[in-house]
């Protein structure tokens, strides 16, 4: 089943036909609407609850990330416009707030949000995959969000973040 995450990957389709690109350039509102793609741009090990029918990773499609460029930078590029989504951006190696996260958080950060587990699986899948810079990169701008909205975001989040990244 880890295949269809390479194959997907390499430009073919999820099972509801989309490709990759097409996920990318969809608006932020589609984005917030549709609840059976991120499982294909951030895979795990585990099956997913919300999208059981989505394919999940195995070692040898781990290492295949691993060892290829290719892969490494698609999956980058899902990471870019899921921060962009939510009003960050990557710079330098960190995560920061966007000049827009004002508005695009007002979506998310709120106790609760359907967003956090999206982040949780951003986080782990990131690490899992190879982008483990941005995988911490992202923890420590969560982390300060955290710290600044403690009413937003509650500390079981938190702590699925850290678990999540690793950091504990």
């Amino acid at each position: 089943m880890s295949d269809k995450i390479l194959e997907f990957y390499r430009g073919g389709r999820d099972d509801e036909g989309r490709t990759l690109d097409e996920i990318l350039d969809w608006p932020d509102s589609e984005l917030e609407a549709v609840h059976d793609f991120i499982q294909w741009l951030f895979p795990l090990p585990e099956r997913s609850g919300a999208n059981p029918c989505a394919p999940v990773l195995d070692v040898i499609t781990i290492e295949d990330f691993h060892r290829s460029e290719d892969l490494q930078q698609r999956l980058r590029q899902s990471f870019l416009r899921m921060l962009h989504f939510y009003g960050l951006a990557f710079e330098g190696g960190a995560v920061r707030q966007g000049p827009d996260f004002a508005a695009r958080s007002s979506n998310w950060l709120s106790p609760g949000n359907h967003n956090h587990l999206r982040l949780t699986r951003m986080l782990r899948s990131l690490r899992l995959l190879g982008l483990t810079a941005e995988s911490s990169a992202l923890f420590h701008a969560l982390a300060e969000i955290y710290q600044n909205n403690r009413t937003r975001i509650t500390p079981r989040t938190f702590q699925f973040w850290e678990n999540a990244a690793e950091v504990i």
